[in-house]
């Protein structure tokens, strides 16, 4: 018995060695399309965002860290690895939450969709943003 679950246990690390090995180290997202929310006067307030493009670089999924690169520069994100997806977390100077998700790639449109969220705070006031779009992998 012990050795059928250890036999089991080493397949699956394979696996998941194998997997990690397919995916990207790098994509480029855009997102066309997304929402601002801004806290006003008691209640949320929304209009379009403005369309959003940067890139994912540097992906390391054992040490759970990437790199975003925008036109501003560049900064550290955290990655949580999830079943069929991979959130990229950035936590902004001033300690507000930036999330990206990717999900596995659409074969059929050959790109991954992608959710991106921002979760921000004006003059002490809620501002969040939500954008979905798709990422490309890149070398």
């Amino acid at each position: 018995m012990t050795a059928r679950l250890s036999i089991a246990l080493v397949l699956l690390g394979l696996a998941a060695a194998t997997a990690s090995a397919d995916e990207p180290k790098a994509y480029t997202c855009t997102f066309a399309d997304g929402v601002t929310q801004f806290y006003e006067q008691g209640r949320f307030v929304e209009e379009k965002a403005t369309p959003l493009t940067f890139g994912i670089a540097a992906i390391d999924t054992r040490a759970q860290t990437a790199e975003l690169a925008t036109e501003r520069g560049t900064g550290q994100l955290r990655i949580v690895q999830a079943v069929n997806a991979m959130h990229f977390l950035e936590v902004v100077t001033e300690g507000f939450l930036n999330i990206t998700t990717i999900y596995d790639k659409d074969e059929v449109k050959g790109a991954y969709p992608a959710v991106h969220s921002r979760h921000f705070g004006l003059l002490g006031q809620p501002l969040v943003t939500q954008y979905h779009g798709f990422c490309a992998a890149r070398e």
